[in-house]
């Protein structure tokens, strides 16, 4: 095996870690898991592009926008065995205990889900269903340009947090794994080319949809810093669960900022 990943080895990385596709997962070291997270939005474009294409044949069966828009957000998780969301939840709880970092990380390595990540889960997930149904009720195209600018936001969130920098909270894990992994440079022009094909698909629908689906990503991605901060400051740095926090935080943010202004 050559001592450099191939770009092969990093896509295999990203799909095979951020997804149940079948995709096997190569290499394990720093390289690959470069490779995966600068990967990561192309992996969001699938999950996203799956996602809007369920929603899409919904409607066309003659379902209505609040059901076809419940499958549009079951997806996601469906392809990330809701990691994410179960992230999402530890994290809550880890944050809202109030405790001190190995404590909190303590609660959020348990199996069960407290109240903050309960209250969490529900009211990000109902979020997400009412963002695009709002969306998908005025226009399909407007609906699953959403759906995939979300889904890859949340995955380039995945790679700005990667980057060098940003210690891990723990020695072992996927936080472990991938913390520090990506060049700075690298994390800007991945948030640059997502930003610009955002804009480019929102141009097909119109100049406001370019600017909005543009502002969508950024000011996702500015949510998602404003957590990644306050995560490492309370817990001394990232883990998997915070990984996942971060992408449905992100995948969240940019749904709304698509509702807004209309």
């Amino acid at each position: 095996m050559s001592t450099t990943p191939s770009p092969l080895d990093g896509l295999r990385f990203a799909f095979g870690t951020l997804t149940v596709l079948p995709v096997t997962v190569t290499r394990w070291d720093r390289g690959a898991a470069r490779g995966g997270m600068l990967a990561a939005p192309l992996a969001g474009v699938v999950v996203g592009a799956l996602a809007a294409g369920c929603a899409l044949a919904l409607l066309g069966l003659g379902a209505g926008a609040p059901l076809a828009c419940v499958a549009a957000a079951a997806v996601p998780a469906v392809l990330t065995r809701g990691l994410h969301l179960d992230g999402l939840a530890d994290t809550a709880d880890g944050l809202g205990s109030g405790k001190p970092a190995e404590d909190a990380l303590r609660i959020m390595k348990q199996s069960d889900i407290g109240p903050f990540g309960v209250l969490s889960l529900i009211f990000v997930l109902l979020a997400q269903v009412a963002a695009l149904a709002q969306l998908y009720g005025g226009s399909w195209g407007r609906g699953a340009l959403a759906a995939l600018v979300s889904a890859a936001t949340a995955r380039l969130a995945l790679t700005l947090a990667a980057r060098q920098g940003v210690p891990a909270a723990r020695p072992e894990g996927l936080g472990a794994a991938v913390a520090g992994v990506v060049p700075a440079g690298g994390a800007l022009l991945a948030a640059v080319l997502v930003t610009g094909a955002a804009a480019a698909g929102g141009a097909l629908l119109g100049a406001h949809d370019a600017l909005r689906a543009a502002l969508a990503v950024l000011l996702a991605l500015g949510a998602a810093e404003l957590l990644l901060r306050h995560c490492v400051r309370r817990f001394g740095g990232v883990t998997g669960d915070v990984f996942g926090a971060l992408a449905e935080t992100a995948g969240t943010v940019a749904l709304l900022v698509f509702c807004l202004g209309r």
